[in-house]
């Protein structure tokens, strides 16, 4: 069989090897700009939408329809709106329990308001104040009333003239009342106290501490009034009234002293 005359010859060619040239030429070649389009694949940058935005529009969305439902109950379109944000208070204490009742012949003839500046302190000896001090400056406001227990008028302390013009009456002294502190004016001006002391009010703080301070401002004022002109205030105001009552009665001479109870 006979064989072509290009049998020899190689059916395609293989590329060569670049050359140093070639490779110059490459190289020297400006690349051409290439173009990305977005693929699914890429992840969103840090910041930009996603979840975080969308909670961000949900909240402003929430407290912008609060404030327009706010701003309509204002209007009066919708009163029963309640607002579900508001203040309640329970009130769980049990019902008064009257424990006695008490008749008072009493006339309180005069009161006298007080204020007093207590400044308390409990330190130990040998211990600075920084580690172990109690001092409170407390200024307490509260009343005390004087009056006359016309219930210990005994028999004979009345006497009428034979004429029934003039008439004696021997009234007990005054007497003065249980001291009145009025909370509501009555504060703590400055506290000091020590580390330890602190550290002991977040074991176990003593709810009596407070008491103290405010059964020592009641016996000063008690204190007080009893060294004032209350007492004789009393007795002034007491023969006054008493004397205006018997003279509408007829009397024209009244008569008025005080004896020890």
């Amino acid at each position: 069989m006979a064989r072509d005359a290009d049998i020899n010859e190689p059916t395609r060619e293989f590329p060569g090897y670049p050359t140093g040239d070639d490779l110059k030429e490459r190289s020297a070649a400006k690349p051409e700009p290439t173009t990305h389009t977005p693929d699914d694949s890429v992840p969103p940058r840090p910041g930009g939408g996603g979840p975080a935005r969308g909670l961000l529009v949900l909240l402003g969305a929430a407290a912008l329809a609060v404030v327009v439902l706010l701003g309509v109950q204002a209007t009066g379109f919708l009163p029963d709106f309640r607002n579900p944000f508001a203040k309640e208070q329970t009130d769980r204490s049990q019902p008064p329990l009257l424990k006695s009742i008490q008749d008072l012949s009493r006339y309180v003839a005069a009161e006298g308001n007080f204020q007093v500046v207590v400044d308390t302190q409990n330190d130990r000896r040998n211990v600075p104040d920084f580690l172990l001090n109690e001092r409170t400056l407390f200024v307490g406001a509260g009343s005390v009333e004087a009056y006359v227990d016309f219930a210990k008028i005994g028999e004979g302390a009345v006497v009428e003239s034979a004429d029934g013009k003039s008439v004696e009456i021997k009234l007990p002294a005054p007497q003065f009342g249980e001291t009145n502190l009025d909370l509501e004016k009555s504060y703590v001006f400055a506290e000091q106290r020590g580390l330890l002391n602190r550290i002991g009010d977040l074991v176990g703080n003593d709810p009596n501490r407070q008491q103290q301070v405010y059964q020592l401002a009641e016996e000063r004022i008690t204190a007080a009034a009893r060294d004032s002109g209350l007492a004789a205030r009393a007795e002034a105001n007491t023969r006054k009234m008493l004397e205006g009552l018997l003279r509408s009665l007829g009397y024209e001479q009244v008569t008025v002293t005080y004896v020890a109870p």
